[in-house]
């Protein structure tokens, strides 16, 4: 495609002046695009992304020299000679490389059904929901979110939960050349605010809740929920539908701004009262550590079905899931059908265990937000027949706001706590561990080895490996283990270095050495 073609779809804010005058490079042929350096290949159009640790426009001669044509850049070198290495200049290389690779692609989206799902907690469980609701349905799907990008048996690895907009767009062509119908997205807020969603125009947009997350990117509360607001706003199509769980607070500012698109508006709610202005609505559960027992009230009657996946919470995310199937007009039964079979989502209430017998219930979840803690661990003490016993972290170079309060929750359903690392990153374990602590108040501070015999304790352990072999060491039949943070995720941040590490690794090795023991 040639390199005028692309930046005609540049929009005019993000032009610079003199971005005309590169009318001698329009001409060149563009076969690719890459944002790393590293993976540039011959033909390519490279743009210098300005990234947290690392900037761009310091590999331009790398990416020349591994044969890019051209690159995309927010400030030309003094050093760098346009006729050798032809640059265009914009605003905002990130945000320009939406528009550029929805055009290289094709505009997929627009042949699509795309569903997006933002909010908080919830999010990865609730694609789930849907592409078996959809599979049910006989409508072909794909999934975009935290753990992978999936679609007709095809299956790729993550980065973020919403990828790079070159990342999406790529995958939804690909989607499309695979015969995909539907594709099911986790739209986060730093997706939306960096407008790696531009060139999507969502047929649904549904929100599962809003509480503390990402402060240290958003600063506020009210940033941080306008940020996810603007799924509903501004990539909403206006024939389109809005699923919004209106028991959360921040409700109404998504239902105004769904109003303001002129779409569908599906309301869902767990209060089970006929005056309720919720379209879909929970009118009684049974939660067990095996699934849960529902009773919902769709617009087109009552549904009984049995949910698989274990938490009061996923009460919440099962509703949004019906009124997304509600807004695409799929049939209750087929809706009954999709979630009943819904399979075990990685790291969300996943249980590990053995072959052996009388051993302590153990669980593995991604919670990691306040909120996130307070549904998991309330959800599942009452499901404990004796201790709970919760190891959980903190991440680093993240919101610091968020940690006593995780910790508060955590004090607030657990019978014994150990308090570990979770990707520490580029700070010190034992700095995060302080910052937790206040949180904690409520319970004795002790040594590991006084745990098991100290009441409404907690030890603090900075290795994660150790934590986990602690807890699950000194638990009993009947006891439940809960190992919070990083559920799905196989590895661990130290640093500049990524570990292997997986908490269900981990929590199987010490249950078979508690039972060699």
């Amino acid at each position: 495609m040639l390199l005028s073609s692309l930046l005609e779809a540049l929009p005019p804010e993000l032009q610079l002046n003199g971005c005309e005058s590169n009318a001698a490079i329009r001409k060149l042929e563009v076969r690719g695009i890459s944002y790393d350096s590293r993976r540039v290949e011959a033909g390519d159009l490279f743009f210098a992304l300005r990234g947290g640790s690392s900037d761009g426009h310091d590999f331009l001669a790398a990416a020349f020299e591994r044969g890019a044509v051209a690159a995309i850049v927010e400030s030309v070198p003094a050093d760098l000679d346009p006729a050798d290495r032809p640059v265009v200049a914009v605003r905002d290389s990130r945000r320009a490389l939406a528009p550029i690779s929805a055009q290289f692609f094709g505009h997929p989206a627009a042949e699509l059904t795309l569903i997006g799902i933002t909010g908080t907690n919830g999010k990865t469980s609730t694609t789930y929901l849907v592409e078996s609701i959809l599979e049910r349905a006989g409508l072909s799907s794909g999934v975009i979110g935290t753990l992978d990008i999936r679609y007709a048996g095809e299956k790729q690895a993550a980065v973020n939960t919403t990828p790079e907009s070159y990342e999406i767009q790529r995958s939804l062509r690909a989607m499309r050349d695979h015969g995909v119908a539907c594709a099911v997205m986790e739209v986060s807020s730093h997706g939306l605010a960096l407008d790696r969603v531009w060139g999507c125009k969502f047929a649904i947009a549904a929100l599962t809740n809003v509480s503390q997350d990402h402060l240290d990117f958003h600063e506020s509360m009210d940033a941080y929920r306008d940020a996810k607001v603007r799924l509903f706003d501004t990539y909403l199509r206006a024939s389109g539908s809005a699923v919004v769980n209106i028991d959360d607070p921040s409700a109404d500012a998504f239902l105004r701004a769904a109003g303001r698109s002129g779409a569908k508006l599906v309301r869902v709610s767990r209060k089970g009262t006929s005056e309720s202005s919720a379209d879909v609505r929970l009118e009684q559960a049974h939660v067990a550590l095996n699934g849960t027992d529902a009773r919902i009230a769709l617009p087109s009657g009552v549904l009984d079905l049995r949910i698989p996946l274990v938490g009061d919470f996923n009460l919440e995310n099962t509703l949004v899931a019906c009124g997304i199937a509600v807004a695409l007009e799929i049939d209750p039964g087929i809706i009954a059908e999709g979630i009943e079979n819904c399979p075990q989502v990685p790291g969300r209430v996943e249980r590990v265990q053995t072959t052996r017998e009388s051993e302590p219930v153990v669980v593995v979840d991604y919670a990691h937000t306040p909120d996130a803690v307070e549904k998991l661990l309330s959800t599942l003490r009452p499901l404990a027949k004796e201790r709970l016993i919760a190891v959980f972290g903190c991440g680093g170079d993240r919101d610091r706001g968020k940690r006593p309060r995780m910790a508060e929750a955590v004090a607030r359903w657990s019978d014994r706590v150990v308090a570990t690392s979770d990707n520490p990153r580029s700070e010190d374990p034992l700095q995060i561990l302080k910052d937790v602590e206040p949180g904690l108040a409520t319970l004795q501070r002790v040594e590991a080895d006084a745990l098991d015999a100290t009441d409404a304790s907690y030890a603090m352990i900075a290795d994660r490996r150790r934590a986990i072999e602690i807890a699950i060491g000194i638990a009993r039949p009947g006891d439940m283990v809960v190992i919070a943070g990083k559920g799905h995720e196989d590895y661990q941040i130290i640093g500049p270095d990524r570990l292997h590490f997986d908490d269900r690794e981990e929590a199987r090795n010490a249950l078979l050495a508690r039972g060699s023991a």
